[in-house]
C-alpha cells in the first residue's frame, strides 16, 4: 500500500525538482537580480573638495553655511549628553572644534569671494564718480572681512591648540593608568609640536 503512494509522490516530486531546475538558468540569464549589478563608485562621492564641475564661489559659501549650522546643531547638546554618559569629553571637545573650523572656513570662503569681486569691480572700474564710490564701499566690505577671517583664523588655531594639549595630557593619564600605548601619547606628542610649530 505505502508503495502504491510513495511511487506517485518521487514522480512528481522529481518533476519539480526537474522543473525548477530547467527554470532558473533561464531566468538568471534574462534577468538579473539587482544585487547582481552594483553601481560604480563616483569619484566625486569620494571627495568632501569640491569637484573641477561644481558650482561658483556661493553654491561653496552656501555649503560652508550648511556645514556651520550642522555643527553647531551637533555641538549645541554636546555638554548636556556628556553629564549623562552619552559622549566622551573628546567627543564633546570634537564637536566644538569642528565649529570653529567651519566657522574659519566660511570666513576665509566669504573673503575669497569678495577679494574676486572687487579685483572684477577695480577691473571695470569706469571714471564715473557712483562706480568709484561703489568699489570703495567694496574694498571697505573686503577689509572688514579680512579681519574677520584672521580672527575666525587666530580662534580656529587656539582651539586647535587647547584640543592637542588637553589630548596629551589625556593620553598621559591614559597611560598611566593602563588604557593608552606609548605611540598612542608619542602621536599626540608629535601633532601639539606640529600646531606649536605652525603657529610660530
Amino acid at each position: 500500500m505505502t508503495r502504491i503512494f510513495a511511487l506517485p509522490v518521487t514522480v512528481i516530486a522529481a518533476a519539480m525538482v526537474a522543473l525548477a531546475a530547467g527554470q532558473s538558468p533561464q531566468n538568471e540569464s534574462e534577468e538579473p537580480d539587482s544585487f547582481d549589478i552594483e553601481p560604480p563608485i563616483l569619484k566625486e562621492n569620494l571627495s568632501a573638495e569640491p569637484s573641477a564641475g561644481a558650482p561658483a564661489p556661493d553654491g561653496d559659501i552656501a555649503r560652508l553655511e550648511k556645514q556651520l549650522e550642522r555643527a553647531k546643531r551637533n555641538a549645541a547638546g554636546a555638554e548636556r549628553l556628556c553629564k549623562i554618559g552619552v559622549l566622551s569629553k573628546m567627543e564633546v571637545e570634537q564637536r566644538f572644534l569642528k565649529v570653529v573650523r567651519c566657522e574659519s572656513n566660511l570666513a576665509n570662503a566669504r573673503l575669497a569671494q569678495t577679494k574676486e569681486e572687487v579685483a572684477e569691480q577695480e577691473s571695470h572700474v569706469a571714471p564715473d564718480e557712483n562706480a568709484k564710490a561703489e568699489l570703495d564701499g567694496a574694498k571697505i566690505a573686503l577689509s572688514q572681512l579680512a579681519e574677520a577671517a584672521e580672527r575666525a583664523s587666530q580662534k580656529r588655531e587656539r582651539a586647535e591648540l587647547d584640543f592637542a594639549e588637553a589630548n596629551l595630557r589625556r593620553q598621559q593619564k591614559l597611560l598611566k593608568l593602563g588604557s593608552a600605548q606609548k605611540a598612542d601619547v608619542s602621536h599626540a606628542e608629535q601633532k601639539l609640536a606640529e600646531l606649536k610649530a605652525q603657529k610660530n
